[in-house]
């Protein structure tokens, strides 16, 4: 993509209350002025734009930008859905307010260097992952896609908090994803099982 091997670069900037991973996909609707000024610039040009989470008035340092796979629908006034997917982790330099839209000066974040994860480290993060799956959506996960993150796609498949997701986004590693995840998910299960107690207790009114 073009923001590989592009260290600082100037982009069109998107604040919206999600937190975007690289590799994952999401559609957005797009119908504010100054935002279909932004998408119609970046497909005039095949540029992406950074999304970057904003959390009660706040922006977020770190952000990832997305590319425009696709326009689903066009609107006459305008508005259209469009079908984006993150790219490359960013983090913000500068706010440039010159436009309709923000922009940002940015610096881009590769990962590190890469350690082995234990194949037995991957193993009991899965199996915490799938007991919060079950105990969310009452039934096991498919098996996750090969992708360049594991940690990224099987935390995009749960209710997580978006404080959560952007932490995981600052980090700078595959292997301390995972970790944190593993962490973060030990002390998660016991909550989503209390929940779900509580939610089988009320729909048999109380009894059992």
């Amino acid at each position: 993509m073009e923001s590989e091997g592009n260290p600082s670069k100037r982009i069109p900037l998107f604040p919206l209350e999600v937190v975007l991973f690289p590799g994952a996909p999401l559609p957005l609707h797009i119908f504010e002025p100054r935002y279909k000024e932004m998408i119609g610039h970046c497909l005039e040009r095949s540029e992406e734009f950074g999304l970057v989470l904003q959390k009660g008035g706040e922006l977020a340092a770190v952000g990832c930008t997305a590319e425009i796979l696709k326009v689903l629908q066009r609107y006459p006034d305008g508005r259209m859905d469009i079908l984006t997917i993150g790219r490359a982790r960013f983090e913000v330099e500068e706010l440039v307010d010159e436009k309709a839209y923000y922009e940002a000066r940015v610096k881009f974040l590769p990962d590190e260097a890469a350690t082995v994860i234990p194949p037995h480290r991957v193993a009991a993060l899965m199996a915490l992952y799938q007991e919060c799956y079950r105990a969310v959506h009452g039934r096991s996960a498919e098996s996750p896609e090969e992708r360049e993150s594991l940690a990224y796609q099987i935390v995009s498949e749960l209710p997580v908090e978006l404080d959560t997701k952007q932490a995981l986004l600052e980090l700078r590693s595959e292997s301390t994803r995972q970790e944190y995840l593993f962490s973060f998910f030990t002390h998660w299960l016991p909550q989503l099982k209390r929940i779900r107690q509580v939610k089988a207790r009320a729909g048999g009114n109380g009894h059992g």
